[in-house]
């Protein structure tokens, strides 16, 4: 059954939000060579609790850290180690907020810089800047159709229209979800259209949902490693990358809510 929310609770999953996204970014800003995953990770419990919040992914049963670091191969839940990054790494960056109730989650992924600029020319992009700004693009165009009268359906199929419109491959057995008093609530929101879109869930104001795109340079294939029970890789040994954002459905459009 999918929780409904009131604007009250919308309002609180915003300021969560909003905690969350000043966490991402600053966090973001520290992802360079010789810095460690568990380095990163330190500093977002850090944030987070600075600002008033609590780690949300503390809160996952047997999960013992604030984020997930999914370096290169690595597609989700990347329990972070001591491995220090090098330039040209692909890194995700995956972390929750719990904030007066309300879980919020969120996701980035960049390339690690010797420089760590992102200054780059249209011109100069490589095979791996095109596979990050078709991750980027693919979330930038869900949120657009994720409305009232929508269907998860619509979500689901602008993101497979995306990334496999670039060549590249969504990974089918990952998915986003609803989030509230939860991390993880119904509905699942797939990266891919399994159905017919009138058959999927009907977008209604006051839901909330974390829509994901988890997908890879080469095959969806994906499989466990580390032994850790959480790290989860590409099979081929293939880039990977995540961008996921927290958003209200509403009346009045798409709240963003980890902005």
């Amino acid at each position: 059954m999918i929780d409904i929310k009131k604007s009250e609770d919308i309002e609180k999953m915003c300021r969560g939000g909003k905690i969350l996204a000043e966490v991402i970014t600053e966090v973001l800003r520290n992802v360079k060579p010789g810095v460690s995953e568990l380095e990163l990770d330190k500093l977002a419990e850090k944030l987070i609790r600075q600002k008033g919040a609590e780690p949300g992914f503390k809160k996952v049963r047997g999960y013992k850290y604030s984020t997930c670091v999914s370096t290169n191969d690595i597609v989700v839940h990347g329990v972070p180690t001591s491995y220090k990054f090098k330039a040209g790494d692909v890194v995700g960056i995956d972390c929750g907020v719990f904030y007066k109730g309300f879980h919020t989650d969120m996701a980035e992924t960049l390339r690690v810089s010797a420089q760590n600029s992102k200054l780059k020319t249209q011109n100069s992009k490589d095979e791996i800047d095109k596979f990050l700004d078709a991750g980027k693009r693919a979330l930038k165009e869900a949120i657009k159709v994720a409305k009232v009268g929508n269907r998860i359906g619509h979500i689901s199929k602008t993101i497979q229209d995306v990334v496999e419109g670039t060549g590249y491959s969504v990974v089918r057995s990952l998915v986003g979800h609803g989030v509230g008093k939860s991390l993880h609530e119904e509905p699942e929101v797939p990266g891919f259209l399994a159905t017919k879109v009138e058959k999927t869930p009907l977008l209604k104001n006051g839901t909330t949902i974390a829509i994901e795109v988890i997908y890879n340079m080469g095959k969806s294939g994906v499989t466990y490693s580390n032994n850790d029970g959480w790290t989860i890789s590409t099979e081929d040994k293939s880039i990977s990358g995540l961008f996921e954002k927290t958003i209200a459905i509403t009346k009045k459009g798409q709240l963003i809510l980890t902005n």
